[in-house]
């Protein structure tokens, strides 16, 4: 397995594409929009899943056109489905940014496992920043969404969110077994050890 990367937009939205290198078989993690830059992200691998961490506009924009160009399965939680759909739900009328329906093909809860090719990848259920966040596990990768950042997590302050439900996700992640590769929505990426020792709102 093998990981590709890709920052979008003026809100430094990261993308992720999971390759399981024997099957080229491909997973991507947010779809923030249909671009060249997006294409080439994808690149000659055989898109299977669109996995979307959470449902706010700035990761799901491009999710439609990216779904009819490669006849992909889009994966999202019951819990923000509604958002694929829904401008008002995604935050998208609240911020002059497009809303492009979509529906899912695969509804995720927690301890859910996808497979891509000889690649496994789980569902591990994180609300707090939305009722649905989720992060993926795939090998050593842990894709945190809106979840966990580097020594900070998600906003709770828009519908849906919770500081409680937050704090609650994040040490769930703390006791995972192991070191992962934090690959966040957001920002550069970290390790989940790191993660325990430094962040505050692990502790």
């Amino acid at each position: 397995m093998k990981v590709k990367s890709f920052s979008f937009g003026d809100m430094g939205n990261n993308c992720y594409l999971i390759i399981d290198e024997k099957t080229n078989k491909s997973a991507l993690v947010d779809c923030t929009e249909y671009s060249e830059e997006m294409l080439g992200l994808i690149g000659n691998t055989e898109l299977e899943y669109i996995l979307l961490t959470h449902g706010h506009f700035d990761h799901i924009i491009g999710t439609k056109e990216v779904k009819e160009k490669f006849g992909c399965k889009v994966a999202i939680s019951a819990e923000d489905a509604g958002m694929l759909t829904s401008g008002r739900l995604s935050l998208a009328v609240f911020c002059n940014a497009p809303q492009n329906d979509v529906e899912a093909d695969l509804i995720l809860k927690d301890g859910d496992s996808i497979t891509l090719g000889e690649t496994e990848i789980r569902v591990v259920s994180t609300p707090g920043h939305t009722k649905g966040s989720v992060c993926f596990i795939a090998e050593d990768y842990l894709f945190s969404g809106d979840t966990l950042f580097y020594c900070s997590c998600g906003r709770t302050d828009f519908p849906g969110g919770s500081v409680p439900e937050m704090l609650a996700s994040l040490r769930k992640l703390s006791k995972l077994d192991g070191d992962y590769n934090v690959m966040p929505g957001h920002e550069e990426q970290t390790t989940l050890e790191f993660e325990r020792r430094y962040n505050p709102y692990m502790k």
